[in-house]
């Protein structure tokens, strides 16, 4: 048995007993052991100074019954906060730690690594240009309600949903902070989100039609365009995400599917119909490992700007139809055609059903359609007779 991993709740558990009493330490977080007793009973241990003790010492967190192991990182990360601030007489009990500080001694090297790398570069980029600047030389227990809300709306009034996505960054944080025992509340719980505008956009029949002529304009008049309309047609007939095709791999390609390796709800199994199978036989082959590899450089996929995509949307008269609305109309289709919203969602790489409601839209015409056609059933189930409520009038005699 090896006796350094990178601990987790399952790994903690798979643990078996032996003979003697034995520990095994975490590869990630310095000093962070869990300690097997023969009898099965596991504990969290740690190991290294507190307080002014200078000496390194080894003590008991606690149970892993009653203890995860974030709750144990937390234990931890107090005792080393003790260790490192003099200002903490009870050895116990934190000292003041700037954001920046928990950020990058604490939180960064307990979570950032869970990240993938697309959304690691998000979370960084959120950091470098907002949380740090704002809030990165305030001691934890200073950052007031008061002071979120005046950040945030400040953001809001520019970027209503880059402030989202900020703010929800910041809560992961600031929870993790009140976890560790520097913080009794979390000073954003009081910040309510701006509200989302409802996209309801999605291509009719006609439209489709529209576009695909004007795409065939575009490569006419200048054939190196098919690739980027080719794009836009996969997009349309496998509700695929943009980047999930710009930066699709031949070693992604097997036949009738589609084994993307990351996507933003993680690996996942595109199925093709036939004429996603024809688009992707038809591109060129060569050194690239890229599908769509970027004409200046091979090694790096195609650029996310499509200019035939504005070109042509602006011939067919579609200029208020967004790139990601071909998921809308590819998912509005199947809801169309019968396919259960499971179904769709499994289509869509969705990890619930709840989150496909949003691209699933019905038209009005549509609506009104299956209203007459409820309506004329119903005639014949009541015999075609005009049946009127009892003490309604006739309209004739």
């Amino acid at each position: 048995m090896p006796r350094r991993l990178r601990l987790t709740g399952a790994t903690v558990e798979r643990l078996a007993p032996e003979q003697s009493e034995y520990t095994v330490w975490d590869a990630r977080t310095a000093g962070l052991g869990v300690r097997i007793r023969p009898s099965g009973a596991r504990s969290y241990v740690y190991l290294g100074r507190v307080g002014t003790d200078a000496a390194i010492r080894r003590r008991t967190l606690g149970p892993a019954a009653r203890m995860s192991i974030d709750d144990a990182r937390c234990a931890i990360l107090v005792l080393q906060t003790a260790a490192r601030d003099p200002r903490s007489s009870d050895g116990g009990t934190p000292g003041r730690v700037t954001f920046r500080e928990f950020v990058e001694a604490t939180w960064g090297p307990a979570f950032l690594g869970r990240y993938k790398p697309s959304s690691r570069r998000s979370v960084d980029t959120c950091l470098r240009t907002q949380l740090l600047p704002e809030f990165g030389e305030v001691p934890l227990e200073r950052i007031s309600p008061g002071a979120v809300h005046r950040w945030f709306d400040g953001y809001s009034a520019t970027a209503p949903s880059g402030a989202n996505h900020a703010l929800k960054q910041f809560r992961v944080i600031l929870r993790y902070a009140v976890r560790c025992g520097h913080l009794s509340r979390d000073p954003t719980r009081t910040v309510r989100p701006n509200p989302r505008a409802r996209v309801t956009r999605f291509l009719s029949g006609e439209e489709l039609e529209r576009l695909h002529r004007a795409l065939d304009a575009c490569v006419r008049e200048r054939p190196a365009r098919a690739a980027q309309a080719d794009i836009v047609r996969l997009l349309l007939v496998t509700g695929c995400r943009h980047g999930e095709i710009r930066n699709l791999r031949w070693d992604e390609v097997h036949g009738d599917t589609l084994r993307l390796h990351d996507s933003k709800t993680g690996p996942r199994t595109v199925f093709l119909n036939a004429e996603a199978r024809r688009i992707l036989a038809r591109q060129e082959r060569n050194a690239s490992r890229y599908v769509f590899p970027s004409p200046l450089d091979p090694a790096r996929p195609r650029s996310c700007t499509l200019s035939v995509w504005s070109l042509a949307r602006r011939r067919a008269g579609l200029e208020d139809v967004r790139l990601h609305d071909c998921r809308h109309t590819f998912a509005s289709q199947a809801v169309l055609r019968g396919v259960p919203i499971p179904v769709v969602a499994r289509l869509l790489g969705h990890r619930n059903a709840s989150m496909t409601m949003r691209y699933a839209h019905v038209r009005d015409p549509d609506v009104e359609a299956a209203a007459e056609r409820v309506g004329t059933a119903m005639h014949a189930l009541l015999g075609g007779r005009n049946c009127r409520p009892h003490g309604f009038p006739s309209d004739g005699p």
